[in-house]
């Protein structure tokens, strides 16, 4: 509050004086104001006045070249108003039409929005204006760009395939079941496969805090080391306790692989918190290991659900919504962020970092490797899918079913 009571009165007090002075006299002036504002004065001043930084800075500089040659005589000319170098715009009034054809070809979004951007740097723009008959500069092309409405912008992941019809429905299914089973004290969670990470002293995103000068090195290239493999986290998230349980694989991310992920989260947790549980929820991905119309998965959860005793009740995701999965941005992103910027050497390193992750919610993590062998491509044959008893769901029965404790006969 101070510094804007401070920068409203050095505006009042440049409208009063300004007229009487000359233009040598405004930048010096304004010179002195930023000085005596401190770090950052003069782009607090700049923005106060409309002063151009440029026109301060060189006020700065002939204050510093007073206090060190006081004696010096002063030079006394003085451009006449409306002198100096005329704006590119002025000289070249073609200048903003020609920036404009070559912008606008390779635009990006909505024409019609205030905001706009473009994919080519402001010093190969000022190349091609150029060489088109209108010289300028890359700092003269950016200032046009900013004064029309463009912005330097990233790509945005937002887009996920077109939206099934029954895309909301289903999240409305899922939620209610979820409360549902809350209410009754049953469990509930949520199931998926992390990235895959490789095993080495390769660069992992992030940086962490180091000696100056002394960064951890890891390799130039990410070629796999066919000693160390690959690491495979499958998670395992509880959405009433906020803990979760992270089997660590080696060999495939297989659906055999992640019902084992879930009897261990099970066995090691799940049992001892949900004691008299009856039935069991997985919110699922509609795709990969956990697929909703992958056959191995039907069958190795219905195996999970006999040698537990209990209904497993399975709800998928619709295509293209895997980023709503709450273990995305309840669990995962917190195990990428504890181990940013370190080099995942090992598997013990990952399990334990993945063991440490905690939050201020709560959070908290067990994570164990699995040295299972899960082979890919293993065919499930009708009879094998004829033996699992399960039971769909009314609203999309590929998206909700449950696999019950018993065996059809065949």
């Amino acid at each position: 509050m101070q510094d804007k009571a401070r920068l409203r009165e050095l505006d009042a007090k440049y409208r009063s004086l300004a007229p009487l002075m000359d233009e040598r006299m405004r930048r010096q002036w304004a010179a002195a104001e930023a000085r005596a504002y401190g770090w950052g004065g003069v782009r607090a001043v700049s923005a106060v006045l409309g002063m151009s930084p440029n026109t301060i800075t060189k006020g700065l500089a002939e204050l510093a070249a007073r206090a060190q040659y006081p004696k010096a005589p002063v030079d006394k000319r003085l451009r006449r108003e409306g002198g100096g170098r005329k704006r590119s715009t002025e000289a070249d009034p073609g200048l903003v039409e020609a920036l404009e054809q070559l912008v606008d070809p390779v635009t990006r979004g909505d024409p019609e929005s205030p905001l706009r951007w473009t994919c080519k740097s402001t010093t190969r723009l000022a190349e091609e204006l150029t060489q088109r008959g209108h010289p300028a500069s890359a700092r003269t092309v950016g200032r046009l760009l900013n004064a029309d409405g463009y912005s330097l912008q990233s790509n945005r992941k937002t887009k996920e395939g077109e939206d099934h019809p029954d895309r909301n429905a289903q999240f409305e299914y899922i939620n209610a079941m979820a409360k549902r089973f809350q209410r009754r004290g049953q469990p509930v969670i949520s199931v998926d496969t992390k990235k895959k990470e490789l095993i080495g002293a390769f660069r992992n995103g992030g940086r962490e805090w180091q000696p100056t000068g002394e960064p951890e090195e890891v390799q130039v290239h990410d070629f796999l080391d066919p000693g160390l493999g690959r690491a495979i986290p499958y998670g395992v998230y509880d959405l009433t306790e906020n803990q979760g349980w992270v089997s660590v694989g080696i060999d495939h991310d297989t659906a055999r692989f992640a019902a084992e992920a879930i009897r261990r989260w099970w066995r090691k947790m799940g049992s001892k918190r949900y004691r008299d549980a009856k039935e069991l929820l997985i919110t699922a991905d509609g795709g990969g290991s956990n697929g909703s119309r992958c056959r191995l998965w039907k069958v190795a959860l219905h195996d999970l659900a006999v040698k537990l005793g209990m209904a497993v009740h399975v709800c998928h995701f619709p295509p293209g919504t895997s980023k709503w999965n709450k273990i995305e941005h309840r669990m995962f992103c917190h195990i990428t962020q504890n181990w940013r910027g370190r080099p995942l050497v090992s598997h013990d390193v990952i399990v334990q970092l993945i063991a440490n992750t905690t939050t201020k919610a709560g959070l908290k993590i067990r994570a164990q490797l699995d040295l299972g062998e899960y082979p890919a491509g293993v065919k499930v044959s009708d009879a094998e899918l004829a033996e699992v008893n399960i039971k769909r769901a009314k609203f999309h029965g590929e998206w909700n079913y449950t696999l019950l404790p018993t065996r059809n006969k065949i």
